[in-house]
C-alpha cells in the first residue's frame, strides 16, 4: 500500500511538474511528496528526476518507470471500480469541467439534489471557458454547449438549452422593450464574439423568418462578462438559458420578444468523457442524473 501511495505521488509530480502542485492534487504537503519520490529513488536505485531550482524533468529511468506506473495505477483503479460496482454505492471524487456560467447553474440548481442522493461523491470543479484536455488534466467529464467537433471522446447527450434574448428590468425601463426583431437595430446589444463587430440574429415569428444585424458597446468571448453586462443594464443579451437561468428565474434578467423564436431555437448540451471499458459508477450516476434533471435548468418561455 505504501508503494502505491509513492507511485501516485510520483505520477502526479510528473503530470503537474512540481511537488507543490502534486501535493495539492493528492492532499499532501510538498515535503511529503518529495519524501515519497526520494524513497522510491532509494528503493529503485536510480534517479527519477533531474532537479534544478526552476523545474523538474524526468530522467531516462524516470520516463521508463512512469510508463509502468501508469499501467499499475490503472489496474488498481480498475480493481477498485469493479468492487464499487458490486456494492451499489457510487463514491469518490468526480472531476468536472464546464464554462463558468454552466458551473454556476449546476451548482445552484442540480448539485444539491445529486449530492443528497449520492453523499459519498465529492465534486471537484475545473471551471474554464476554453476546451480542456480531459486526459491531460485527469478530469472525468466535461459539459459542453454547442455542436461538438469530432474527437475520440465518448459523448452523451444531456438535452437542449433554449436560446433566449433578454435584458435587465432597468434597461427595459430606460430604453423600452423591442416588440419585433427589427427594433433591435435601435438597441445596444452585448455580443458574444472574439473581435469587435456586429452579429446577425435570426428569428422566426408571426410574419415568418426575419434577421437583424445587431451591435453594441460590449463585445466579449467571455460569457460571464456578457451576463454581468446585461444584468448591469448595458444592453440586450442573447445566450442559451443554461448560462443565465438563475438570473432569469430571479428577475435580474427578463426575456424579450416572446412571440419570436431564435434560429436555431436551442443549442445542444453534451457530456463528454474519455473512453473507458467500464464507466465509473460516480460518472454514470452523475450523467444519468443530469439527463433526468436537465429541464430544471431551462427557463420556461416568457408569456406576456
Amino acid at each position: 500500500m505504501e508503494n502505491v501511495v509513492r507511485m501516485r505521488a510520483f505520477a502526479r509530480t510528473v503530470e503537474s511538474g512540481s511537488f507543490s502542485a502534486a501535493g495539492r492534487q493528492i492532499g499532501a504537503a510538498p515535503s511529503s511528496v518529495s519524501r515519497h519520490i526520494a524513497e522510491l529513488e532509494e528503493e529503485l536505485g536510480v534517479r527519477l528526476f533531474h532537479r534544478t531550482t526552476r523545474k523538474l524533468s524526468l530522467t531516462e529511468s524516470g520516463s521508463l518507470y512512469y510508463e509502468h506506473v501508469l499501467r499499475i495505477l490503472a489496474a488498481i483503479d480498475d480493481a477498485k471500480l469493479a468492487l464499487s460496482s458490486l456494492d451499489g454505492a457510487p463514491s469518490g471524487v468526480l472531476r468536472i469541467t464546464a464554462p463558468g456560467p454552466v458551473a454556476r447553474q449546476l451548482t445552484a440548481r442540480v448539485l444539491p439534489g445529486f449530492l443528497e442522493r449520492y453523499p459519498a461523491i465529492q465534486v471537484l470543479w475545473s471551471v474554464s471557458d476554453h476546451l480542456v484536455d480531459l486526459v491531460e488534466e485527469r478530469l472525468d467529464v466535461a459539459l459542453r454547449l454547442g455542436r461538438l467537433r469530432d474527437s475520440s471522446l465518448t459523448v452523451r447527450a444531456i438535452g437542449e438549452s433554449r436560446r433566449v434574448v433578454c435584458a435587465s428590468p432597468d434597461y427595459v425601463t430606460r430604453h423600452g422593450a423591442p416588440t419585433c426583431p427589427t427594433d433591435l437595430a435601435a438597441h445596444s446589444c452585448v455580443l458574444f464574439r472574439a473581435h469587435p463587430g456586429r452579429n446577425r440574429w435570426e428569428f422566426v415569428g408571426p410574419e415568418g423568418p426575419v434577421g437583424i444585424d445587431v451591435g453594441g458597446v460590449i463585445v466579449s468571448n467571455h460569457v460571464d462578462s456578457l451576463i454581468s453586462a446585461a444584468v448591469a443594464g448595458i444592453g440586450i443579451c442573447m445566450l442559451p438559458d443554461w448560462n443565465m437561468g438563475m438570473e432569469l428565474a430571479e428577475g435580474k434578467l427578463v426575456e424579450l420578444l416572446p412571440d419570436y423564436a431564435l434560429i436555431p431555437s436551442s443549442t445542444p448540451v453534451n457530456a463528454v468523457f474519455p473512453y473507458q471499458r467500464q464507466v465509473p459508477p460516480k460518472l454514470r450516476v452523475f450523467i444519468d442524473y443530469l439527463v433526468e434533471h436537465a429541464a430544471d435548468i431551462m427557463v420556461p418561455p416568457a408569456r406576456f
